[in-house]
């Protein structure tokens, strides 16, 4: 009954938020993979938000045409939770471009929850993320309803990435930790989304909320690890394979690769699929025994240490002005001076986004040999691999977004029935890295060497 429902709505994919400044490079996306050959999972598309004009418009830059496909235009808004309602009972999947996600998030999963209905966004907020497992996992996995964040750049390169690296290890060998080493790279100059800087003031001024809430909720499986804890190491530290020098970078990536490998361990043969062949059910536990657990952080990464002074005082400010709301208000007022170019309100021209891309090195430490782990002072094997593709904000997030969605349309009964997650878990076993990789993300084996 469940899958005749879903197979009967009108639309495959409905994208909300769709004039945002993210959103139409989301559109422009989808319409590359619009109805293409006749297995194609994607043959409907809703353009959904407050502002049906605007997404006209926003539809005509995407297609590059003032003729642009006919699409459903749908009038949607966060504050009408009856418009929400009827936008996901029509839908088989919401991927939520409308942030940030504390604000304006929890009443599209609501939504997509009470309907059934399928949900994905590209939200880099961990309490956001954590906040929506802990009060709809039950119903959602009750009312069929798979709800997965960070399918943007963050998390998905971190998480694919990660599981790239395990797959070099072997079946003896054993990694320590891994570190995620970001690299981005332009002609022009970067300027990031100003949507992840407001997320980023207002994630720090509520900090204490999300300890709380971890605090608040049943104590999970803990990762068996081999080897010792690493240390903390420098502040700003230099890594000579990849002649970077690296920062702690606060992101939501760590956060999302640990869920994963919780969920994991609490389930080592993954999740199944609501309605999986024994073969896929095969094939799936096959992966999921390939991976091993291991520390996991996030470096921003460049070739001059002045950039990551830049970055630390950035980060200085953050620190200093999101405490109270006179700071805030200056921080969201003046992005571009307090971030020294880095974020700006009106985001990046096209050149911009066409001239900068992204490197993210994951170097592992780890042994050969997992029995030598106990006795081990220091690891004795090193593997580095790499993820590279466009820019990060508004073309490698909607490519990452909508290869996401296709797989979940197109695999659907390999994937559980319903529930919150992270992606890692949801999307690990299947083609996702290949689909990536025919979509300008590359994955590859640099090193493998002792230390």
């Amino acid at each position: 009954m469940e899958a005749q429902a879903q197979n009967s709505k009108p639309y495959d994919i409905a994208i909300l938020g769709a004039s945002g400044f993210t959103g139409k490079y989301v559109v422009r996306e989808a319409l590359k993979f619009l109805n293409t050959t006749p297995s194609c999972p994607l043959k409907t598309i809703a353009l959904a938000g407050r502002n049906p004009d605007k997404i006209t418009e926003s539809l005509k830059w995407a297609s590059q045409s003032t003729t642009p496909p006919p699409i459903f235009i749908v009038k949607a808004d966060v504050s009408d939770p009856s418009s929400l309602g009827d936008l996901c009972s029509k839908s088989k999947l919401i991927l939520n471009c409308v942030g940030p996600f504390r604000l304006y998030g929890e009443p599209v999963v609501s939504a997509c929850v009470e309907t059934g209905c399928d949900y994905l966004d590209i939200c880099g907020e961990p309490e956001f993320m954590e906040k929506m497992e802990a009060f709809y996992h039950e119903k959602a996995m009750e009312n069929g309803s798979l709800v997965i964040s960070a399918c943007g750049f963050d998390s998905i390169p971190a998480e694919m990435g990660y599981m790239f690296n395990i797959k070099q290890w072997g079946s003896l060998a054993a990694p320590n930790k891994i570190d995620a080493y970001l690299n981005l790279e332009s002609e022009k100059s970067i300027v990031g989304n100003f949507g992840t800087f407001e997320s980023a003031v207002l994630s720090f001024a509520n900090s204490g909320k999300l300890q709380e809430l971890r605090k608040s909720r049943p104590s999970r499986a803990r990762l068996m690890i081999p080897g010792p804890r690493p240390s903390k190491g420098a502040r700003i530290e230099h890594q000579n394979y990849i002649k970077l020098y690296g920062v702690k970078f606060p992101s939501a990536d760590s956060t999302v690769v640990r869920r994963t490998l919780v969920t994991l361990t609490e389930n080592p043969e993954g999740l199944p699929g609501v309605d999986e062949s024994e073969e896929d059910a095969e094939k799936r536990k096959k992966f999921w025994a390939t991976m091993k657990p291991a520390h996991f952080g996030v470096k921003i990464a460049s070739k001059s240490p002045l950039s990551l002074i830049i970055f630390i005082a950035a980060g200085v400010f953050i620190g200093l002005f999101g405490k109270f709301s006179f700071g805030r208000w200056l921080l969201l007022k003046y992005p571009s001076i307090f971030t020294l170019g880095w974020f700006r309100k009106e985001g990046p021209t096209e050149e911009e986004v066409n001239s900068a891309s992204f490197t993210m090195w994951f170097v592992g430490h780890g042994y050969s040999d997992v029995s030598d782990a106990s006795t081990a002072t220091k690891t004795e094997t090193e593997i580095i691999t790499r993820v590279m593709g466009p820019e990060n904000g508004y073309v490698t997030t909607p490519i990452v977004l909508l290869q996401c969605a296709l797989v979940l349309l197109h695999h659907r009964k390999n994937l559980p029935k319903g529930g919150v997650y992270p992606p890692g878990i949801v999307f690990g076993a299947t083609d996702l890295q290949e689909r990536l990789q025919q979509n300008g993300i590359s994955f590859d084996l640099v090193s493998k060497s002792a230390c």
